[in-house]
């Protein structure tokens, strides 16, 4: 746009955001504190402001107009007027340019100045005087947005929870030094599309990829300043637009159409999506959006001091899920992402903290309450992270009806006992068939837990078997930055070594973790890299590192090739078997008049445990019988699941055991279908006698299927 507007009407206030009719542009902001509203239009390479339009209708506290004149490609911002006064909790101040909460695009990358901030800066310490200096020049702009697209017949998968196999992938560190993705596509969207690509995750087996934050976040001022990235992206400024930087082409079109790309390879797209707070940090942070167009409308503030801010992220802020209007904005953004933009579900970073309604944990609040009774929300697939940094918000296993968590409780105990810890059968145990402890007593099923051994923050799965203690000295934070306690184990050596006897015992220990994740009931979460042998060298903390350290190498050694190959076999033996996705909890006892149980725990001389022996503190070595002749459960199309009688043994001490295999079927035997003492899994093939005992190698997982009797 070149000419200035002449016309302007007055519009309406629904919907939010700047909307495209086909005849002109809407444009409507919610602000309840404000004075006066001014929209400012942009040349179209954004560095000159070209008009200011005042917004003068205001409806139920919506300012809004309506521009006929106006096209989509038109870049603007906003400038909004009235009390500086952070004592009383405003900080208005329209010397600043402001990014509109509803902007489906933004074009440009934010610039740092001090001209960000709405005080004066003297050192560290907040003037409580405003700042005049204009911000303009240094902050993307909002784009008005054509959302036409042809979507054709694309389809959801919509993959049942209990088949469904999630990869957590960053989209640029996935694809940026992928050799067959075209050049101008790595690390893109598009990229994340290509041929090499979904060909990967179809032959491993994946149904869902989970993507970290694609929603337009800010790289934090101090890590520019070091040389660094807000890299994971955990740092949003707008919950409609995608972040440009992951754009080949800086069209929404992109987008939509890998996500179109991937429903038609059958993969869903999961957003990890953070809602919790802004990039606008705590009371010394810069004014991009929310905090200048009504401060306290937006964020919780201290009831006796609303000068500073409530912060159960960590992050400096916390968005007031109490006020309408900002519940509004989170739930027409979730909407616009599954109705317009067609994603499966989400994945919601520090999800307790959305649910505080005063300053407990709610867990019935109205956060929860909305979704369950939206009818799109509702069908979407909903992940927390049951747990935020504040009083009462670790909350695992507390999540309404309708909701899967991320269990770290499953993590931690995987981790513990393949390091060797003792005392752990029971609780590996409870984590091995989905967790009933923390979710069977509210109604759900075993899909309700999340299982997974690594995710992005924390050891890849390699550095897990490589290193004992954390190693982030490149975040330039003094290696205080992380957990310090990792439950892992480095095998013999800290990181890389040519010790090949310990080489080998890691490339076992891998193979351990993914078979107990895979055989394990509830839903699995792959950490993407993991898969082709990424190391972070003991960075388990690689938030700010944009560079090899988190970009995944897809130039494989032989080792990397074995395990994915092993991963491709134990993925495909979870698909061939429905005992391991089974929709409802285990009961213990036996199936219609069988005598057979749906599941028996076994010592290694072949007996059943008893309740004594699973306090054993030396006990590291667990058989489990899963009875698939006994299987309860159907297909969608009302078809009784058939399936084998397994036999799982783990044996996380360091030597051999002899693991008496049981007879509960006449004139039966056991062939093995998998051992991780071997390189791909596949031990030599053999049939064993009922009774027989099978030696099982120190450090390694075995799973048998029940046949007739070997002669």
């Amino acid at each position: 746009m070149s000419n200035v507007i002449t016309a302007v009407w007055p519009g309406k206030p629904y919907p939010r955001g700047a909307t495209w009719d086909g005849e002109g542009v809407n444009f409507a902001l919610f602000s309840e504190h404000a004075e006066k509203v001014e929209l400012c239009l942009f040349d179209p390479s954004g560095r000159r402001e070209l008009q200011r339009v005042e917004l003068r209708e205001q409806t139920d506290q919506v300012w809004h107009c309506y521009l006929p004149e106006a096209r989509p490609g038109l870049l603007y911002g906003y400038r909004v007027h009235g009390p500086y006064r952070p004592e009383h909790g405003h900080r208005f101040n329209p010397n600043k340019l402001l990014i509109e909460p509803y902007a489906k695009q933004l074009a440009g990358s934010l610039r740092w100045s001090d001209a960000h901030f709405g005080y004066r800066v003297a050192g560290k310490q907040e003037d409580l005087a405003a700042d005049r200096r204009d911000s303009a020049s240094g902050m993307p702009k909002c784009v008005v947005v054509d959302p036409a697209f042809t979507w054709g017949e694309d389809r959801r998968p919509a993959v049942p929870w209990h088949d469904t196999i999630i990869c957590e992938v960053h989209v640029k560190g996935f694809t940026v030094r992928h050799p067959e993705v075209p050049p101008q596509l790595r690390g893109t969207y598009a990229g994340l599309a290509t041929a090499p690509v979904i060909e990967h995750y179809k032959r491993l087996g994946i149904t869902t990829l989970e993507l970290m934050p694609v929603h337009s976040f800010v790289d934090d001022r101090h890590l520019i300043e070091k040389g660094l990235r807000n890299y994971w992206g955990y740092n949003s400024m707008a919950f409609f637009a995608p972040d440009g930087r992951y754009s080949a082409t800086g069209s929404l079109k992109e987008f939509k159409t890998m996500v179109k790309a991937l429903h038609s390879a059958g993969i869903e797209v999961i957003l990890d999506v953070v809602y919790n707070h802004t990039a606008e940090g705590n009371h010394l942070g810069p004014t991009l959006c929310f905090r200048g167009i009504d401060n306290a409308a937006y964020y919780r503030l201290m009831p006796d001091n609303p000068r500073y801010y409530v912060d159960y992220t960590g992050c400096g802020n916390t968005l007031d899920m109490r006020h309408p209007r900002v519940l509004q904005l989170i739930m027409d953004s979730l909407r616009y992402w599954v109705t317009e933009i067609h994603v499966d579900g989400f994945r919601f970073d520090l999800a307790s903290a959305l649910a505080r309604e005063l300053h407990e944990v709610d867990r019935l609040g109205a956060f929860f309450d909305i979704i369950c009774q939206d009818p799109v929300l509702s069908q979407a697939k909903l992940i927390a992270e049951p747990w935020d940094l504040g009083e009462g918000g670790y909350q695992v296993g507390n999540f309404p009806a309708g909701w899967v968590e991320w269990n770290d409780k499953y993590r931690d105990t995987v981790r513990a006992y393949w390091k060797g810890d003792g005392g752990l059968i029971g609780e590996f145990a409870r984590r091995l068939t989905g967790s009933s402890d923390l979710y069977e007593h509210s109604g759900r099923k075993p899909y309700a837990s999340v299982n997974f051994v690594t995710a992005h923050d924390g050891f890849t799965l390699l550095d897990l078997v490589s290193f004992n203690h954390k190693h982030n000295e490149a975040n330039q934070e003094d290696n205080r930055d992380g957990r310090d306690e990792n439950l892992s184990w480095n095998c013999g050596a800290e990181g890389p070594t040519d010790d090949a006897e310990i080489g080998a015992l890691r490339a076992r220990q891998k193979r351990n973790f993914v078979a107990t994740l895979l055989f394990s009931q509830g839903v699995p979460m792959l950490l993407g890299a993991d898969a082709l042998g990424h190391t972070q060298l003991g960075n388990n903390n690689a938030y700010c590192q944009d560079n090899e350290t988190s970009w995944v190498n897809w130039e494989l050694k032989p080792e990397d090739g074995d395990f994915l190959a092993l991963l491709r076999r134990v993925i495909g033996l979870r698909a061939a078997h429905p005992v391991f996705r089974r929709r409802n909890f285990f009961q213990g006892r036996p199936i219609r008049g069988t005598g057979i149980k749906d599941i028996v725990w076994l010592r290694p001389d072949g007996g059943e445990m008893t309740d004594e022996e699973w306090n054993q503190s030396f006990a590291r070595c667990l058989g489990v019988y899963l009875a698939g002749e006994t299987l309860e459960e159907q297909d969608d199309r009302g078809r009784r699941l058939q399936d084998d009688n397994l036999l799982l043994l783990f044996n996380a001490h360091h030597e051999e055991i002899p693991f008496h295999l049981p007879e509960y079927r006449a004139q039966s035997g056991w062939t093995l279908l998998l051992d991780t003492r071997h390189g791909d899994g596949i031990g030599p093939g053999q049939s064993l006698r009922a009774g027989e005992a099978y030696p099982l190698a120190g450090r390694s997982v075995a799973l048998l299927r029940q046949i007739a009797a070997a002669t």
